[in-house]
C-alpha cells in the first residue's frame, strides 16, 4: 500500500497531543497554531498561514472554515471533523489518523477541497 504524506496544520480544537504524535508517527509533517504562534487569531488569519506554508488545515471548527471555503477555495485543503452531539459517536484520535490514510490511499487530492473526514472512517 502506498502511503502518502501531508503537511498538516492542524487548528486550536484539533492540537492535542495525542493526536499529534499519531500524525507524526503516520508519517505526517505537522506543525500546530501553537508552535507557529497563531494562538487565538482569526481563522482567516490561520487559513492564509496554511496557505502559505502549503499546509493542509484539521479542525473541529468546520462550519467557519467551510464559510471561509466557500469565500475562496484556493487553499492546500481543509480537513474537518464534525462532531456528534453524543460524545461516544465521536473519532478518536487513531481514527482520525485512519480516516486520513483512507483518504491518501483513495486517490483524492485535498487541495482546493474542504473535506469531512467523518465519511472516510471505514
Amino acid at each position: 500500500m502506498f502511503l502518502l504524506s501531508l503537511k498538516l496544520l492542524l487548528d486550536e480544537d484539533s492540537q492535542a497531543k495525542g493526536l499529534l504524535n499519531l500524525l507524526r508517527e503516520a508519517g505526517h509533517d505537522v506543525v500546530t497554531v501553537n508552535e507557529v504562534g497563531l494562538t487565538s487569531k482569526p481563522d482567516s488569519v490561520v487559513l492564509d498561514y496554511a496557505r502559505e506554508q502549503g499546509r493542509v488545515l484539521l479542525s473541529r471548527n468546520c462550519d467557519d472554515f467551510n464559510n471561509l471555503h466557500n469565500a475562496d477555495p484556493n487553499h492546500p485543503g481543509i480537513l474537518v471533523i464534525y462532531q456528534n452531539s453524543d460524545r461516544s459517536k465521536n473519532m478518536n484520535y487513531k481514527t482520525i489518523v485512519k480516516c486520513i490514510a483512507n483518504l491518501e490511499t483513495s486517490g483524492s487530492s485535498p487541495v482546493n477541497q474542504f473535506i469531512a473526514l467523518n465519511p472516510w472512517n471505514y
